[in-house]
């Protein structure tokens, strides 16, 4: 009998064991032989589609909508060919899109997450940062505290300089009176810094079904794209704040039609104010802090002419006929000019005529008396300021309306661009409570051309305190400017900053209130009841001139850039 077959650990192998013996062919010595496995290749990490990508059609300043289905939900930007679609899966319009077309790296605009189609994979990758820098530009408290100091020029993906925040506002077609007011603002430093930062009013709640908080967002978006120093182009849409503006306003404010600036200003501010959740506080939101003022307001009535001196004397003695004294908050002063000569001079020539803005500015000394009248009586009023805040609006009413059209007053305003004494306008008792009362002029609002309904050009002027020069900005025309130019335009919105380096020599510790307008120390605003529509008609003036140097200088300067201005009208 033989021995049955032993394996190498001596055990005894089975038939069925020998026979799978046999049949296994015998390489080499080894029992077995170890492949090698092939690597995993992670497709997330290694794109082959990344050089498909288009930077110079990638425009993220437009409504993110699908441009098969119009569906705001869900929408990818195919990074080849810059157009929006819906989904990602099977049989949606972006799969569709990358088999036909064979367009394959998408953004998902909500997540900011990058994916490869049609198969179905994310992508990533750190030089598509860049691209997420251009979709939602971020800023760091360092990056905002250079801003104002940083006099660098950037160089946009398509090679053209600009300098952030100077930046061009397309004007989709009659939009460039709200294109100003938007690039004005945004020269506005501590609106600016509060907007740059998303998280300052992500977390403000608002009640269900509110749409004006969408205002707030838009605008934030808006400002964070202006002042981005790694833009792929030299130019900003303004597509979705302008839809914005037209869904929150119920349609008042239009894209496709000319509107007013100052109405649009009061609106937008007052509505971001009470987005805010403002309220009547001075620092009650950003807004408040940054523009509301205070004033007093004197009112006295007359009777009518036409009664006899007895019915006179009745009347006054009425409680109604007596001086009457109320605070209110004010956004913005309201400047009347003198009405243009009716007849040409001794040259048979119209001149126009030209008003130092002193002599606008007496109106709220609390000394002028303005009248207001009605077909019964007549209201004296005089108008005190008794709060200065850090940056003041003004307001030239260049437009009224008779009977028949709408006129424009084509009164040039002599003003000066630094060092403005607004002091000098408030009481002594008043102006001790104010550490600062110096401002200096940082944006100017120009209206160009004739009144009336779709009518007329909108520009701004705005001070970049980097290269403390001036800019021109007309939708996207973009460029530098003499200071002297400046005081030539038919000025119709300014806006002053003030100055923190130059203190009130009147200034008393001890009397300053909630006047004493330290902007670090204040908080936000609400919607205000008025945005000031003070006065229209004739003025009295028994009141002093302020501010008399300066406007002298201003005067002087410009006569040495442009000389005298005689213009035919």
């Amino acid at each position: 009998n033989m021995a049955a077959p032993k394996a190498k650990n001596n055990k005894p192998i089975l038939k069925n064991e020998h026979e799978k013996q046999k049949k296994r062919p015998i390489v080499d010595d080894e029992e077995a032989i170890v492949h090698p496995k092939e690597p995993k290749v992670d497709r997330s990490r290694s794109c082959p589609y990344l050089d498909t990508i288009n930077r110079s059609v990638l425009d993220f300043d437009f409504e993110k909508l699908c441009s098969v289905s119009l569906s705001h939900i869900n929408v990818y930007a195919c990074l080849v060919c810059g157009k929006y679609f819906q989904g990602r899966g099977n049989n949606t319009h972006a799969y569709t899109h990358s088999v036909f077309e064979g367009h394959h790296v998408f953004l998902n605009l909500q997540t900011q997450k990058f994916y490869c189609l049609p198969d179905n994979y994310q992508i990533i990758d750190s030089s598509l940062d860049d691209i997420i820098y251009v979709l939602n530009p971020t800023f760091t408290d360092v990056m905002i505290r250079k801003l104002d100091k940083n006099p660098k020029l950037s160089r946009a993906f398509d090679g053209t300089t600009y300098l952030p925040g100077i930046v061009g506002l397309n004007n989709i077609k009659a939009n460039d009176y709200c294109n100003v007011v938007l690039q004005s603002l945004s020269h506005v430093a501590p609106l600016r810094n509060y907007f740059l930062k998303e998280e300052n009013y992500k977390k403000i709640k608002r009640p269900p079904g509110d749409i004006l908080f969408l205002l707030v967002q838009r605008f934030g978006e808006l400002m964070r794209k202006l002042w981005n120093p790694c833009n792929f182009k030299a130019h900003v849409s303004p597509h979705e704040m302008l839809q914005a503006v037209v869904l929150c306003s119920k349609k008042k404010f239009q894209i496709t039609e000319q509107g007013d600036t100052i109405d649009f200003l009061s609106w937008f501010l007052n509505t971001m104010h009470s987005t805010l959740n403002g309220n009547k506080k001075m620092s009650s939101s950003i807004i408040n802090k940054s523009f509301r003022g205070k004033m007093k307001v004197y009112s006295r009535k007359f009777p009518n002419v036409d009664l006899s001196e007895e019915e006179k004397a009745k009347l006054l003695l009425e409680e109604d006929y007596q001086e009457k004294v109320i605070e209110i908050p004010w956004l913005y002063l309201t400047c009347d000019l003198p009405p243009p000569p009716l007849y040409p001079d001794e040259s048979r020539e119209n001149i126009i005529p030209q008003v130092p803005f002193a002599n606008l500015l007496t109106k709220f000394s609390g000394v002028t008396e303005k009248e207001y009248k009605t077909h019964k009586d007549s209201t004296m009023k005089r108008f005190e300021l008794t709060r200065l805040p850090p940056f003041i609006i003004i307001y030239f009413k260049r437009f009224n309306k008779n009977y028949f059209v709408l006129e424009k007053n084509p009164t040039i305003v002599n003003f000066p661009i630094k060092n403005i004494d607004f002091g000098d306008l408030l009481s002594p008792e008043t102006r001790a409570k104010h550490k600062f009362t110096t401002y200096d002029l940082t944006a100017n609002i120009v209206h160009d051309g004739e009144p009336g309904h779709g009518k007329g050009s909108y520009r701004c002027h705005v001070l970049h305190k980097g290269q403390s020069k001036w800019y021109e900005m007309q939708d996207l025309h973009v460029a530098d400017i003499l200071p002297q130019m400046i005081t030539l335009s038919e000025s119709y919105i300014q806006i002053f900053e003030v100055r923190k380096d130059i203190p009130n020599p009147s200034y008393i510790p001890s009397a300053s209130t909630e006047a004493d307008m330290d902007l670090d120390d204040q908080p936000q605003v609400k919607k205000s009841e008025m945005g000031d529509n003070l006065g229209q008609e004739t003025t009295k003036t028994n009141g002093r001139v302020v501010l008399e140097q300066a406007t002298a200088n201003s005067i002087g300067k410009r006569d040495e850039v442009a000389g005298t201005v005689n213009q035919k009208i």
